[in-house]
């Protein structure tokens, strides 16, 4: 049972049980509800602090819990229609509005309900997570001199080093940026590279996460399709003339959520529609560390083989160690750097310092090879898991490509199939999955679904889901 569950059911059994107790009264001791419960100090002490957050108990170090005395009345409820007149009123002289649509990002992010099988997950379920190595590499760092001092506002050298030795070719540390994660790196590339209003070329589909942030900075995204070899360049190039735009955002490598590789014959042809629209691309190298043990040599990032500083290289580490590892950075070349720097200081100042000094000291102990070679196999066995039970119990779902990357599987379903429905179906039977819609940048061309296999516990959980995930099927 995952962690978060048993502070739930536990933190539930406590607030039934709490009229027993009268105000001031004292809880029973932790050691006491760890051997009723049968859970581990952690979750106990979770579930104490989540009953203290909605003040119902009162904690004292040393002392223990107590039942917390009667709500004080709540405050009046204010007015605030106002705020619909006040956020509307720039929406008709506005090129793009802008009101932000996350639902597409809240579905990976949102923890599905205890029993539910989590096939929308974006991050490696616990247990595949470098937890130990994390831990050791954080209490180090936290006792390196200086570390908690100010970090250089571009990042701590030495990270700036790594990062751009992963992405080889002649970047130097010169030219990259640690950033917080792949997200925050994209937002600046994107406000760095387009004004409001701007048409951005992206792929279709493609994250949604990424087309949220191009609405929020007032961009219009203009889709191009994707086929099992990457972006369609004939399209590309159509694109560039008919909007003329001057950013294209692309994922060369196991693209989410097509898990599509970008083609060696199309690779140099992207690079000089690029070029020639006298425009950037944003690469977006999100899961390069997250390759399938039989993916064989993979290809070099864009960035490596760009000496003009078209590319605009975006990476992370967080797919690849935990949702809270939050490192990633920011290479380019050229007068674009200098803003790019500019809009990561004004929103960002810089990353915590431990938190790079954590990562150098995770990227540089024997466990990282470790662990990134524990992954590529599990991932692998995971993947043929799904893709064998999805061809056996719902052939219905078609594969238009199955990865050697990445860490989900893009199912289509069949014309006139409502994906919603089969969403809101699986979650009755207990399985949560994401709908495709979110993908793309305008209307759909058939209903999909993104089914994760990274989140679970196990491939016997994987086989489980796709057994609900039938149920749900035939239920809609």
């Amino acid at each position: 049972m995952h962690e978060r569950s048993s502070v739930d059911e536990l933190a539930k059994q406590l607030r039934s049980e709490l009229n027993r107790y009268s105000q001031g009264e004292k809880l029973p001791s932790s050691r006491s509800l760890v051997e009723r419960f049968r859970v581990s100090p952690v979750t106990v002490s979770r579930a104490l602090a989540q009953l203290a957050a909605e003040g119902l108990v009162v904690t004292r170090p040393g002392a223990g819990a107590f039942k917390a005395g009667a709500r004080t009345a709540t405050a009046p409820v204010g007015d605030t229609s106002w705020q619909e007149v006040a956020l509307s009123a720039d929406a008709a002289t506005e090129l793009v509005p802008r009101a932000v649509d996350a639902s597409g990002v809240l579905v990976t992010l949102s923890a599905p309900p205890p029993g539910v099988v989590e096939f929308n997950g974006g991050y490696l379920h616990e247990g595949l997570q470098p937890g130990a190595a994390m831990a050791a590499a954080l209490a180090r760092a936290g006792r390196r001199p200086g570390a908690w001092n100010r970090p250089p506002v571009d990042g701590v050298p030495a990270l700036r080093e790594w990062f751009a030795r992963g992405i080889g070719g002649a970047i130097t540390a010169a030219e990259v940026l640690v950033t917080s994660g792949g997200q925050s790196a994209l937002a600046t590339a994107l406000r760095a590279l387009a004004p409001p209003g701007a048409p951005v070329l992206v792929e279709s589909p493609t994250y949604p996460g990424m087309l949220a942030i191009a609405r929020a900075a007032g961009l219009r995204p203009v889709p191009v399709p994707v086929d099992r070899d990457g972006v369609r360049t004939d399209l590309l190039e159509q694109a560039f003339r008919a909007t003329g735009a001057r950013l294209f955002v692309c994922q060369p490598l196991f693209q989410n959520p097509t898990g599509a590789v970008l083609s060696p014959e199309r690779r140099p042809e992207i690079m000089r529609i690029v070029r020639a629209a006298g425009a950037f691309m944003i690469e977006d190298d999100f899961v390069r560390r997250l390759v399938h043990e039989d993916a064989g040599p993979l290809p070099r990032p864009l960035a490596a083989d760009d000496p003009d500083g078209v590319v605009v290289h975006v990476c992370s580490l967080t797919k690849a160690t935990s949702p809270s590892l939050r490192i990633g950075c920011l290479a380019a070349r050229g007068p674009v750097l200098e803003r790019l720097r500019a809009i990561q200081v004004v929103d960002h100042l810089f990353v915590p310092g431990p938190l790079q000094e954590a990562t150098l000291e995770l990227v540089a102990s024997p466990a990282w090879p470790r662990h990134l070679r524990t992954v590529a196999r599990e991932l692998k066995v995971r993947r043929d898991i799904m893709a064998a039970a999805l061809t056996l119990r719902l052939p219905e779902l078609r594969l238009p490509h199955v990865p050697s990357g990445g860490y989900h599987l893009w199912a289509r379903l069949p014309d006139g199939k409502d994906e919603r429905r089969l969403v809101a179906s699986a979650l009755r039977a207990g399985v949560a999955v994401a709908p495709g819609r979110p993908y793309f940048a305008a209307e759909p061309p058939a209903p999909y679904v993104r089914l994760s296999f990274v989140a679970v516990g196990g491939t016997g959980e994987i086989e489980e889901g796709v057994r609900r995930l039938r149920t749900a099927y035939d239920d809609m």
